[in-house]
């Protein structure tokens, strides 16, 4: 077993989109740094990133109603959709970037123009969509949305749905075509692609066993190479923990005070997807429609179209699971090893906090395929069992903190980062809208970290991501630039492709 050692400037721990971001942005800014990736798996873009994994909807806000919430007095607060739908610009201006300077080609591999829509049923959730719609539609950001209660508009929109619906049922939905579907797997795959030519080192098949700090204030990783156990020892000014749900335990092995009152709970994603071609021909957006009561907003029903590998599909879900384990190809003892001395109060008390959570969630997992198809027949009456096959999707790690808004161990739903105090480490927790905002969420991670560069890399940043420092919905006209010009880089007309 070797222990040879080795200095660099940047380690990335896991080869999923967060990594591949930042990995690629620090590149643009400063090429002579060193970079090192480390991926137990055996290729990039294979855990949280991959296409089967994530729901591949481009998180702006355009279509999911968790992110605008109705307040006591009934008016719609959308400060949340702003933000997301703000952060998602981000990435389309960065990947706008990488396209025309050529370090990535053929976006249509990872990105398609898709109608994003919001779909309700019952009075009380029309009247909200109605007001959702007006609060949003006199914004910049969501311009060309559409409302209708109208089923013969609906029919138009959403056939599959409409179909053999009853008629007295109140339904109504909003429609915007500025809607992308992302295939993060293949971005990811790109990035790591470019990366490589950049000689970015990126080991795969090796895992990060253990993180301690060194007497010069970096870090020292202790690695091990899955297939024939030999141990090396590499050490970074900089590390990031970018493993999705195994990040948890790599953050609690670095000691840092600011990983200390943070504990995980793990949830697991199902889809149903539709094995018919010809039910997969009359389905053309991403429908979005309200979380159940109990439901954690990842479990939000949604039918999506989708394009994975170059043929159209379409998905229905997510359903809940539970599995102990923090990744696909974790460990059974992933929750019970992540509960320590400083974080069991924590954990505790979210368990008896969130019972409704934890009802919803073995409900979930006792759904025969049966009642599964009950929930798929809520957005399509007349769906057939033969036509829909599960697909397990990705694990997602909820953040458990204590916040002073919520108290001692308070679910987090969101995308987490944890920063050292002298930012030579940083990790990434949490879940949705996590990949679509990854650009915004790293350059967040690089002001942090890299305070001492931030004048000398603006000009830089500014170039990749014009609208940088900036509020689009403040200032319309660049908006209408941005928009204009990424959906012509990133081929985002109208227009279906001519694939089957």
């Amino acid at each position: 077993m070797s222990n040879r050692e080795t200095k660099t400037d940047v380690i990335l721990i896991g080869a999923g989109i967060m990594s591949a971001t930042l990995g690629t942005l620090l590149k643009e800014l400063v090429p002579e740094w060193n970079i090192k990736v480390f991926e137990k798996l055996e290729k990039a873009g294979e855990e949280s990133s991959n296409e089967w994994n994530n729901a591949g909807t481009g998180h702006a806000a355009l279509c999911e109603l968790n992110y605008t919430v109705e307040k006591p007095d009934g008016s719609i607060d959308i400060s949340k959709a702003i933000k997301i739908n703000e952060q998602f610009q981000d990435s389309m201006q960065f990947w706008s970037y990488l396209v025309n300077s050529k370090r990535i080609n053929n976006p249509q591999d990872f990105i398609m123009p898709l109608p994003h829509m919001s779909m309700v049923q019952g009075e009380e959730n029309v009247t909200f969509l109605k007001k959702r719609f007006e609060a949003l539609s006199n914004n910049p950001l969501f311009q060309g949305m559409e409302f209708s209660g109208d089923p013969a508009k609906l029919m138009e929109w959403i056939p599959l749905i409409m179909q053999n619906r009853p008629s007295n049922e109140a339904i109504a939905a909003t429609k915007i075509d500025t809607g992308t579907d992302v295939n993060f797997g293949a971005l990811t795959r790109m990035l790591f692609d470019h990366l490589k030519t950049k000689n970015v080192d990126i080991k795969y098949k090796h895992s990060v066993d253990n993180i301690k700090r060194t007497s010069d204030g970096s870090w020292e990783l202790k690695v091990r190479n899955v297939d024939n156990g030999s141990v090396e020892r590499h050490t970074a000014k900089f590390v990031f923990i970018g493993g999705g749900g195994g990040s948890l335990h790599l953050l609690q092995k670095s000691g840092i005070p600011e990983g200390k009152h943070i504990g995980g709970f793990p949830v697991s994603g199902i889809f149903m997807a539709c094995n018919n071609p010809d039910v997969v021909a009359q389905h053309h957006a991403k429908v979005y429609g309200k979380a159940k009561v109990g439901a954690p907003p990842m479990s939000v029903p949604h039918l999506d179209t989708r394009y994975i590998d170059n043929k159209k599909s379409l998905l229905f879900g997510p359903f809940a699971g539970f599995s102990p384990k923090f990744l696909k190809t974790g460990s059974m003892l992933d929750l019970v090893t992540s509960v320590k001395p400083y974080n069991v109060l924590t954990m505790l008390a979210a368990g008896g906090k969130e019972m409704s959570l934890t009802k919803y969630l073995i409900q979930q997992v006792m759904l025969s395929k049966e009642q599964r198809m009950e929930e798929l027949r809520e957005f399509i009456p007349n769906a057939k069992l033969e036509d829909w096959d599960l697909v397990v999707a990705g694990q997602r790690v909820q953040v458990i903190k204590d916040t002073e808004a919520g108290g001692k161990g308070t679910l987090q739903f969101g995308t987490e980062v944890i920063t050292a105090a002298d930012g030579s480490i940083a990790a990434l927790l949490g879940a949705s809208p996590g990949a679509s905002t990854a650009v915004h969420v790293m350059l967040e991670i690089i002001k942090k970290c890299f305070p001492q560069h931030m004048e000398e890399w603006e000009p830089k940043i500014k170039e990749m991501i014009p609208s940088y420092g900036e509020s689009l919905m403040e200032n319309p006209e660049l908006l209408h630039e941005i928009h204009t010009s990424t959906a012509g880089t990133l081929g985002l007309s109208e227009k279906e492709p001519a694939f089957s």
